[in-house]
């Protein structure tokens, strides 16, 4: 993540373009949008000093001046968000915590209890954990191998996501967004920067999604998915976090009882079961 802050904010300032805020337009430009020393002077701060926040040598830069610059690049929740995580990292007294960290013995317990819907556990890092029976059944985790079970990964290394995401594009932009932000509240981990190095060299889509430092949260929203036995799903999904464990998520799919989809997810848990059934 070396340089995060300053690839991020000079990603921003090339989407304004200076009469957009005000500026006259005069003289050739090297790069597109907005030059430093005019975020500077929009931001009401010294050109050295927001160079030095570019660059990476601001520590002890202001809720002020980073809500000011905020304001000046339109960053949205999500991107001021990132900006003060990069800007201003927290500081760890103790090592991240382990890949494919335990999950308590109560959230399994939740989760087998949401019988009706596809839910599972993910990490900071987007690593399934643990999952329900209905969301083994849409999602295939426990046939997985333990890398496959990371949600980038599969999204972009494993064909077969693009059979099951009909809107494969728009899933994986979101995918990356939603790591990015992460990552930015996880600058030493070095399981994400592993990761990270691992898709930009085995995926130009990813590699091209990853520069263009788009950060959003995956909170809530709708996924489509194409399943080899239920058919197409349209599945609205919340998140919760873990408060005893923030950096884990429930990720849990929601869709209204009455809907040809919560038929088929009905449909699906019965062939799981005759499936396990079967199995044992």
């Amino acid at each position: 993540m070396d340089g995060e802050i300053g690839d991020f904010l000079r990603s921003r300032r090339a989407r304004i373009q200076p009469e957009e805020v005000g500026l006259p337009s005069y003289g050739r430009r090297r790069v597109p949008g907005l030059r430093r020393e005019e975020v500077a002077q929009l931001a009401g701060v010294s050109v050295d000093y927001y160079v030095r926040l570019e660059q990476g040598r601001g520590p002890s830069v202001s809720e002020a001046v980073l809500d000011a610059v905020a304001r000046v690049l339109r960053l949205d929740a999500a991107e001021h968000e990132y900006l003060y995580a990069v800007a201003r990292p927290a500081r760890r007294t103790a090592d991240p915590c382990p890949e494919f960290a335990p999950v308590r013995p109560a959230v399994r317990l939740l989760l087998d209890g949401m019988d009706r819907n596809p839910a599972y556990v993910l990490d900071h890092r987007m690593n399934a954990l643990a999952w329900n029976p209905l969301a083994d059944a849409l999602l295939g985790f426990s046939d997985a191998e333990r890398a496959a079970r990371n949600l980038v990964r599969r999204a972009f290394l494993d064909p077969a996501a693009r059979e099951l995401y009909p809107d494969w594009s728009e899933i994986a932009g979101q995918t990356v967004a939603h790591l990015r932000l992460k990552a930015g509240h996880h600058p030493d981990d070095p399981a994400v920067a592993a990761l990270v190095a691992e898709l930009s060299a085995r995926s130009g889509e990813f590699r091209r999604m990853w520069a263009d430092h788009v950060v959003s949260p995956c909170d809530n929203g709708v996924k489509r998915l194409r399943h080899p036995v239920a058919g197409l799903l349209t599945l609205p999904y919340e998140t919760l976090t873990i408060p005893s464990a923030p950096d884990q998520t429930i990720v849990a799919y929601v869709p209204a009882p009455d809907s040809e989809t919560a038929d088929r997810l009905t449909m699906l848990g019965s062939w799981q079961a005759t499936k396990t059934a079967t199995i044992d």
